[in-house]
């Protein structure tokens, strides 16, 4: 029975980027759990499952539409080192969140730190980039 949207469904994947650099995989973990066409993954995931029977493999790969989308200039944010809590020293590679005017927070990283500011970048690590994946889907429950 193909995997349909609303089926919970296990897949053991490997993510490359396209000069072959590994991002991501299930392997030595148990398979990735998510109920198909909820959101929990990106988009392209999501497509490249729905139809699959138990114990098929397929690769795909997702323009960055289809995964995290393109990097945005305007994700990328210099605000003062006053901006900070006196007790932190931001670092380069350091993950800070944001909260948002209304509520929420998004995620962001240091991506320069100045003697007066500091530049923050909230795209994802993976916006801009095409991803392949290796997938098997291991099972399908409705």
């Amino acid at each position: 029975m193909p995997a349909q949207p609303g089926d919970q469904v296990s897949v053991h994947y490997a993510g490359r980027l396209d000069d072959g650099t590994p991002f991501d995989s299930s392997e030595g973990r148990e398979p990735l759990q998510f109920t198909l066409g909820s959101g929990q993954v990106v988009a392209g995931f999501d497509e490249a499952v729905t139809g699959m029977e138990v114990g098929e493999d397929k690769t795909v790969r997702l323009d960055p539409e289809a995964a995290y989308g393109e990097r945005r200039d305007d994700l990328v944010l210099e605000v003062p080192k006053s901006a900070f809590p006196d007790d932190a020293t931001p670092s380069v590679g350091q993950g800070v969140r944001l909260g948002l005017q209304g509520g929420g927070a998004v995620e962001a990283r240091v991506v320069e730190v100045e003697d007066q500011s500091v530049t923050l970048d909230a795209n994802h690590p993976l916006a801009g980039q095409a991803l392949t994946f290796d997938l098997t889907l291991v099972d399908v429950a409705d």
